[in-house]
């Protein structure tokens, strides 16, 4: 199948490699320009355009795709359908109207649930037991597109953002090869909007712990911001990162160290407590929460945050 593949990050790329090893005619790939990226803000390719390069396709990185000029470019293509994976921008109804077939999104959900810009990230904040792939016919909604298919992935117990999200490019990868496979037995399944939940934008402010919330809620926002925006505190003023934690049973003022010792900071929240056990001061290294104690003791009592 003639294919124009538009995509960005990592979880895009894997799907990109799974095409064009199933044999499909890749004629053009869209990504993202080149941004800023490291110590020392050198412009970096995406991983999607690294793939492209590395297997010799041909790259686009307009900045608009509403543009007459972008439009055209793509038309020429004359492509069967176009396959969207974390592109990062709005296709114009021009645009999904140009491929014989549409365009077909790999969504990082289990559509209605989790529309939006962090599906990952809200399905484990929420405590979801499973998540997985939806192939959605793209049109001008939000992830409001009929449904081709879906692949379920359970999250498990000590999955983090980053985790989930290795396993889901994986079934991204298998999902879109599958129904390109059998496209013409395929019947798309409209959304129930009444079930639909969005996915927000994360920000580093929500990812600062509230020691009131109880500790399974913070256990699972440790693991949601994962690698990022990285969940965080404040320690004597300054911000204290969380890379790992488990929730315990325990009781105190929310915010209070219980404990500090071997196994990490035992911190008081408004139900349980939270065991901090991978922590980065600020412009310092990511350590074990002991490493930590060994150089910068900790008293019981002390406060954690605002």
């Amino acid at each position: 199948m003639r294919i124009i593949f538009a995509g960005t990050p990592p979880f895009a790329a894997a799907a990109l490699n799974a095409l064009a090893d199933a044999g499909h005619d890749i004629a053009l790939v869209l990504t993202q320009p080149d941004r800023p990226a490291g110590r020392g803000m050198k412009l970096t390719p995406s991983a999607v355009k690294q793939a492209a390069l590395a297997r010799g396709l041909p790259v686009s990185q307009p900045v608009s795709l509403k543009s007459p000029e972008a439009q055209a470019e793509l038309r020429a293509v004359a492509a069967d359908v176009m396959v969207v994976a974390a592109y990062g921008l709005i296709l114009p109804q021009a645009v999904l109207d140009l491929p014989r077939l549409g365009c077909l999104n790999i969504h990082a959900s289990l559509l209605p649930r989790w529309r939006g810009a962090a599906p990952i990230q809200r399905a484990i904040l929420a405590g979801d037991a499973e998540t997985g792939i939806t192939i959605m016919q793209m049109d001008a909604g939000l992830d409001t597109g009929a449904m081709l298919s879906k692949s379920v992935v359970p999250i498990r117990d000590d999955d983090t953002a980053a985790s989930l999200h290795d396993v889901l490019a994986a079934a991204g990868a298998s999902a879109i090869v599958a129904a390109l496979a059998h496209d013409a037995t395929r019947v798309p399944v409209a959304q129930d909007e009444a079930q639909a939940t969005y996915a927000a934008k994360l920000s580093k402010d929500e990812a600062l712990l509230d020691w009131r919330q109880p500790a399974d809620v913070l256990a699972r926002a440790v693991r949601a911001y994962h690698p990022a925006p990285g969940a965080w505190t404040l320690l004597d003023g300054a911000p204290l990162k969380v890379w790992a934690a488990k929730a315990v049973s325990n009781a105190g003022e929310p915010g209070t160290v219980l404990r500090a010792d071997a196994e990490g900071l035992v911190v008081a929240c408004g139900g349980g407590a939270l065991v901090l056990r991978e922590i980065q001061p600020a412009g310092g290294k990511r350590m074990r929460a002991d490493a930590f104690l060994a150089g910068r003791p900790v008293a019981p009592g002390t406060r954690l945050g605002h």
